[in-house]
């Protein structure tokens, strides 16, 4: 049977979306999947928390962040009034200027936030753009490593090489199994099984109970001023603010482009429940189409499958578990099926 998730209208079957999926503990030990959980793919921008640790190691004592800072580096923001202004304290902080960023505008992922700026004949520029808080961290990393915003964007650049060591250090990939190609942003993403993806992410779980190295304590203030600031990684509506919160400080959640997710859960009960004696899991999510709902309900389902929190805070989260279908008259015309069952390993 085809792991995915179906779509319907009426009691028609419209599309089918294969979904590949791998629980894994951050041990790198594979212990529930759907679909290929070897698939290699793309992180885009759940790679943010790693690329928030090379950026936090390369600045050193040299330019600090606040929390606050550091969950907007890890965002996908939605280019509301509150994450333009701390893009542009981050900017300053480092003596950046917008210009030299080197992403460019696109519209809001926030509505609400596109009427405005189509009233105000507004064109979005790099500090709109919803990776701006990730692209000034890099700036300060760039000129804490003494090499200069020219290029910071490039795989040359140190600050580039030191994301391309963490990445592959923090998800235990050997280097030569890790792909990369320029992200919507325009900065180098990853491509990895997604095993590696969700070691990684099981990896900054444990870090917040078990840090002893700088590297961990690094991870492990990363994943908390995401949790600390939900609002700031996602914004007004979106899942990742809104699983978060939910969850309360049990996980970190981040999305990736073209229907990629990354879930890292603290170890709890629920944890050891799933055989982990020790430290965090992590789950890392790819939907073939790329469709970013699905993603959404997906990662919702599989957090209920495997009995992660209790059913109130999953509840909190059934409008993304199984969106309806509604046509343009607000009626409802389709529906969400899950076609698929986390297998444990054995």
């Amino acid at each position: 049977m085809l792991d995915c998730i179906r779509t319907t209208r009426g009691s028609v079957t419209e599309s089918t979306h294969p979904v590949h999926i791998a629980v894994v503990s951050a041990s790198g030990e594979l212990l529930y999947s759907a679909g290929n959980p070897h698939r290699q793919t793309l992180l885009r921008s759940a790679a943010k928390p790693a690329q928030s640790v090379a950026t936090l190691e390369a600045c050193g004592s040299k330019i600090s962040f606040s929390d606050a800072d550091v969950a907007l580096m890890s965002a996908s923001h939605s280019s509301e009034a509150r994450h333009i202004s701390r893009a542009r304290s981050m900017l300053a902080s480092c003596g950046a200027h917008e210009e030299h960023m080197r992403c460019g505008g696109h519209p809001a992922l926030n509505p609400g936030v596109n009427r405005a700026w189509i009233r105000a004949d507004f064109t979005p520029g790099a500090v709109e753009n919803n990776c701006s808080g990730k692209h000034a961290g890099m700036l300060a990393g760039a000129k804490s490593l003494g090499a200069g915003f020219a290029d910071y964007h490039t795989p040359e650049h140190p600050m580039q090489k030191a994301v391309k060591r963490v990445v592959e250090q923090t998800s235990g990939v050997e280097p030569h199994e890790i792909q990369w190609a320029v992200d919507g942003c325009n900065l180098p993403a990853p491509a990895m099984p997604l095993t590696g993806m969700g070691a990684m992410y099981a990896r900054f779980a444990s870090s917040v109970d078990n840090a002893t190295t700088e590297r961990e304590r690094t991870m492990k203030r990363v994943f908390e001023a995401m949790c600390a600031h939900p609002g700031l990684v996602g914004g007004e509506k979106r899942f990742c603010t809104k699983l978060m919160r939910a969850y309360g400080g049990l996980l970190i959640g981040k999305v990736g482009a073209d229907g990629c997710y990354g879930v890292g859960i603290r170890a709890s009960e629920d944890t050891r429940r799933l055989g982990v004696s020790e430290g965090g899991v992590g789950i890392a999510v790819k939907i073939e189409s790329g469709s970013m709902d699905l993603v959404y309900a997906a990662v919702t389902e599989i957090l209920a499958q495997l009995q992660i929190g209790n059913e109130d805070v999953r509840s909190a989260l059934q409008e993304w578990r199984t969106p309806e279908i509604f046509n343009t008259m607000g009626i409802v015309t389709g529906a969400t099926m899950h076609c698929f069952e986390i297998r444990k390993e054995t």
